[in-house]
């Protein structure tokens, strides 16, 4: 079992700002809440990954709310998943006793509608003694709109123009300005339950009683071992494979079928830059290799429910930037403005902190084959594609073979321009070749010639102009001499064997420049401007990729080496963050999904390997 350990006084300040990795994450298949290891959520937008939040003190500690359940007295903590589910457990050591909150959003079942939201913490002593504090202080619409706190039959109601919270608790709770507070002792075998439910419409305020709370974590504890019993994973690294994909189903909007590339936004990617994005949407390259990653595992759910969400709730649309958005909202709007919250600081100070994403409007090519893909393998593992999906796949390979050679931002979204990326002449290859292998094996209507020319003509695109014969590497984009990480993605798509020369190559270079200790970045910005200042951090994905590359080239030994180091970099309960710093912290959103899938893709395939 993984835990942390750390050493804590009391935290009855808002002085300090919690590291990233120091977090745990729970959810309800609709909106999620990070938990740090000193017991403060301090991440949550209720009822909606993309609603406004209400805790966000990790993006400032004075002005973003949080919910502090801490003993008040030192005490050391532990924090742990409850096994094989997403309930967290934080445990106290103190001198006089011990005990735990068990943090959780019930999930008895998860239909495509759901009218309450509930966030529970338990608290129960172990031994001994302890005294505890519990602060609840919602910041409504990221502490942009201000509220009222009354008390009515038990019940403590926060009320602000446009979302109303119901808190109730087993202890005596007390208004204390525009927050609760309550102190409490429990001895040994006592527990104390606090319940958050959003409210509003039908939905009424109802209490949790003791018996209640151990029922629905009881009933939670049963879907998530019951969802997770699916897997058909045996290999090597159960443990870290099967909390990414637990990681991963969290990430997923229930009453849609979409997946978010991360439930947080304006985590920095660098301390006290400014590359500090709003990822709560659904990125269809994110989201489709999330679907590629729990099809390996068996998960077809899950592919369903987001071919659903492609057929229903996205609405293809006809202009200069194709068919196909790069991202959507999680209900499949496509309108997502990016604005800048100037009034909170943002993490440890890295401004600005952004809600909406101004990167929906760029091309990006290789999205087109990333979906292509992920439905391909849908219809071989999953179920036959349906003659409206092959209608629209048909519709966006046409698509591709007449724009695949136009300049794009491509997949790490630079605000640099747009340029010729090799990484988006694959993926439009991917998006062929992978609807050709389609209608091949359904005897499905296509324009063969049409797909057979323009498949051709990108893969002599990229063995021409995407080899550098002096770095004896294929590079970044066409007539210059950078190297990119992405371009490990060639033969993990089948583009060139894994052992082709012109690949071994490029895989020593690669190894040689943006490599270190395993830990890969995805270019170097200086010489290679993305538009932004300051630097970035290793790049998690990349890694993981560069795991896959080494073990599909025969490399096993390296392979296996890189990626027990990159093991190391999870955070104590197996969660990663998108970039890892210089010193090895974790920064960017958390946690990211991106990251997670690619673990699992090359733990699949290096267990494979290894035999």
């Amino acid at each position: 079992m993984t835990v942390a350990e750390n050493i804590r006084p009391h935290r009855g300040d808002t002085s300090g700002c919690v590291p990233i990795a120091e977090h745990g994450l729970i959810g309800d298949l609709r909106t999620a809440a990070l938990v740090d290891t000193g017991g403060t959520i301090d991440w949550y937008c209720p009822a909606r990954f993309d609603a406004p939040s209400v805790f966000a003190s990790i993006l400032d500690t004075d002005r973003g709310g949080a919910f502090r359940l801490t003993p008040e007295v030192p005490a050391r903590t532990k924090q742990f998943y409850f096994p094989d589910t997403n309930i967290l457990i934080t445990r106290f050591f103190a001198d006089d006793g011990v005990a735990e909150v068990q943090d959780f959003m019930p999930i008895v079942d998860d239909s495509r509608e759901a009218d309450r939201h509930r966030l529970i913490r338990r608290v129960l002593c172990v031994r001994g003694s302890l005294p505890f504090t519990a602060r609840v202080a919602p910041r409504f619409d990221y502490a942009r709109q201000s509220h009222t706190v009354r008390t009515a039959e038990g019940l403590t109601v926060f009320a602000s123009p446009e979302l109303s919270l119901a808190l109730t608790s087993s202890v005596t709770t007390e208004i204390d300005g525009p927050d609760a507070v309550s102190s409490f002792k429990l001895v040994e075998g006592e527990a104390a339950v606090f319940a958050l439910d959003r409210i509003g419409g039908a939905v009424q305020p109802r209490s949790c009683p003791l018996a209640e709370a151990e029922q629905l974590f009881d009933a939670t504890v049963r879907y998530w071992r019951r969802w997770l019993s699916q897997s058909r994973y045996r290999g090597r690294w159960r443990e870290m494979v099967h909390r990414s994909a637990l990681t991963l189903k969290l990430l997923t909007y229930a009453p849609t079928g979409a997946i978010v590339a991360a439930p947080t936004t304006s985590l920095p990617e660098q301390i006290g830059g400014e590359r500090n994005w709003d990822y709560r949407y659904v990125w269809i390259r994110d989201a489709a290799f999330c679907i590629y990653a729990l099809l390996r595992l068996g998960f077809t759910q899950e592919a369903e429910a987001f071919v659903r969400f492609l057929s229903e709730d996205i609405c293809l649309k006809s202009g200069p930037g194709g068919p196909l958005q790069i991202m959507y909202g999680i209900d499949g709007r496509s309108d997502i403005p990016e604005e800048i919250l100037s009034h909170l600081r943002g993490h440890l100070g890295s401004s600005p902190v952004r809600v909406g994403n101004a990167a929906v409007d760029q091309l990006q090519l290789d999205i087109y084959g990333a979906l292509v893909d992920s439905l391909y393998l849908y219809d071989k593992w999953g179920r036959p594609l349906a003659s409206d999906h092959w209608d629209t796949v048909c519709e966006l390979v046409g698509w591709v073979c007449d724009n695949w050679d136009r300049p794009d931002m491509s997949v790490w979204e630079t605000r640099a321009g747009p340029g010729r990326f090799l990484y988006s002449r694959l993926m439009c290859w991917v998006a062929i070749e992978r609807a050709m292998r389609i209608a091949r094996h359904r005897g499905l209507p296509a324009d063969m010639p049409r797909w057979s020319r323009a498949r051709d003509d990108i893969y002599r695109r990229i063995m021409r102009s995407g080899w550098s014969p002096q770095r004896r590497a294929f590079v970044q984009r066409e007539g210059e001499e950078v190297l990119d990480a992405s371009v490990l993605m060639m033969p993990l798509a089948k583009f060139i064997s894994p052992t082709d020369p012109k690949w071994l190559s490029t895989l020593d270079a690669l190894g040689e420049e943006l490599v270190a200790d395993s830990l890969v970045y995805r270019y170097d910005p200086t010489v290679s401007p993305d538009g932004l200042r300051g630097e970035e951090g290793t790049f998690s994905i990349c890694s993981f990729w560069y795991v896959e590359a080494l073990s599909r080239a025969g490399r096993v030994d390296e392979a296996r080496l890189a990626f027990e180091k990159m093991l190391t970099y999870a955070n104590h309960v197996g969660l990663y963050a998108e970039e890892i710093g210089r010193t090895g912290e974790q920064i960017g959103n958390f946690p990211q999904a991106f990251t997670h899938l690619s673990l699992i893709s090359a733990a699949f395939n290096l267990d494979r390997a290894l035999g």
